[in-house]
C-alpha cells in the first residue's frame, strides 16, 4: 500500500493546502484527492512540482507500507 504524506510535509513547512496547490498549479480538489490517498496515479511532473514547493524528496511524500501490517 502506498501512503501519501503530503499533510506531514505541509505541517513541517507551515504551508496550507491552498498555498501548495497554487504553487504546484493544481486545483485544491485534486490536491485533496492526493492527500487522502484516493488518487490512482500521480504524474512525475506533479510530484516534481510538489517536491520543489516543499523542498523535499519524493520519499518524503510517498511511502510504501506492507498491507499485512494493517
Amino acid at each position: 500500500m502506498i501512503v501519501v504524506n503530503v499533510d506531514v510535509m505541509l505541517a513541517r513547512r507551515k504551508m496550507t493546502s491552498g498555498e501548495l496547490a497554487q504553487k504546484v498549479g493544481i486545483t485544491p480538489a485534486n490536491l485533496s484527492i492526493l492527500k487522502t490517498g484516493k488518487a490512482k496515479a500521480i504524474r512525475f511532473s506533479t510530484l516534481n512540482s510538489i517536491c520543489e514547493a516543499l523542498a523535499c524528496q519524493p520519499a518524503d511524500i510517498l511511502e510504501y507500507k506492507n498491507e499485512e501490517a494493517f
